[in-house]
């Protein structure tokens, strides 16, 4: 059982030693030039004019909290997906009721106004 697990530890593994190698690297033979404006704040392109304390709106956090509810749900299909033919008629008419529930609750969303910025 355990030996079915040994090509996922070694991709895991490879993984790991990839990403810590690639910072390493980029530490020992990356230029160490420092400036004025690369030390300076960036976001998005434009220059910093308010404080960094400013509050956003509470739409903003909807919004994103919206987006990850959403986006779990739909991380549910996948396994579905992959044992379509498996699961028959039964695991399509769950699929499909759980399809229609997701489609109603980003309906009452956009009913309910949380997707509009003002």
């Amino acid at each position: 059982m355990v030996e079915s697990y040994i090509p996922l530890f070694v991709m895991i593994l490879v993984g790991i030693i990839f990403g810590a190698s690639n910072i390493v690297l980029t530490e020992i033979l990356g230029p160490k030039r420092s400036t004025r404006t690369k030390l300076s704040t960036y976001e998005s392109g434009m220059e910093p004019v308010k404080s960094a304390r400013e509050r956003f709106s509470v739409k903003f956090y909807l919004v994103a909290m919206i987006f990850i509810l959403f986006d779990i749900e739909i991380v549910f299909m996948y396994p579905w997906a992959v044992q379509f033919k498996e699961l028959g008629m039964y695991g399509f008419v769950a699929m499909i009721l759980f399809m229609v529930l997701l489609f109603s609750g980003y309906i009452y969303v956009v009913k309910k106004g949380a997707l509009k910025w003002d």
